[in-house]
């Protein structure tokens, strides 16, 4: 019994530290909202392609962010109608994806927000790990560190959770961006890659 105890504390102060790794790990900068304009929005926004609100338009942006601007993000994350998800660019942060919002409702005067207008969880973590991380995490292809091997995890924690997360948001090595799924959040991707973590501290504790 004793045994039992000692083991599920430890199991909890792992996954207590994994989490904690989180907090102040260092992510590179993400591009401003004229550079997602320019680089993806422009694309469709520039001339109105396919209906998008062109920018310049007030009165079209104005109608289009009546819901807010959390709703736009979501709409831009996910993908609506003609717009695919993340613009078509998968790799971009939700947080930059709010910046071109800001930058195109605003007509270029508005200051780059610090955080995301929205970033939807769109799928319980679990069901994504058993649907779709499992295919490569499962048996570790290509080098995927597997659900139930901590220790495949534990160097890699050394950069923080909040960066394994970037990295599966936009790809890392035989890994695509998001996954694959360009509509899932950054949410949905750090909910996931904790899962998993969490889950491969525990399979160690038994």
């Amino acid at each position: 019994m004793l045994n039992n105890q000692c083991s599920r504390s430890h199991s909890a102060r792992t996954m207590l530290a994994v989490l904690m790794l989180g907090v102040s790990s260092a992510m590179a900068a993400d591009k401003t909202g004229l550079e997602v304009v320019q680089q993806v929005c422009a694309a469709c926004h520039a001339t109105g392609k396919d209906g998008a609100p062109m920018i310049g338009d007030v009165g079209a942006w104005t109608q289009h962010a009546k819901q807010g601007l959390g709703k736009l993000a979501e709409h831009a994350i996910s993908g609506l109608g003609n717009m695919p998800a993340h613009g078509g660019q998968p790799a971009l942060s939700d947080l930059e994806i709010s910046r071109a919002i800001a930058y195109m409702v605003s007509f270029g005067h508005a200051v780059d927000p610090t955080k995301p207008y929205a970033s939807p969880r769109t799928i319980n973590p679990e069901q994504l790990v058993q649907s779709h991380c499992l295919n490569c995490h499962g048996d570790g292809k290509a080098g995927a560190p597997r659900a139930d091997d901590f220790a495949a995890w534990k160097p890699r924690l050394q950069v923080g959770v909040e960066a394994l997360a970037r990295s599966a948001v936009s790809g890392h090595k035989s890994m695509p961006a998001r996954a694959g799924l360009n509509n899932l959040s950054d949410t949905d991707m750090r909910n996931a890659v904790i899962f998993m973590i969490v889950q491969s501290a525990t399979a160690q504790a038994h």
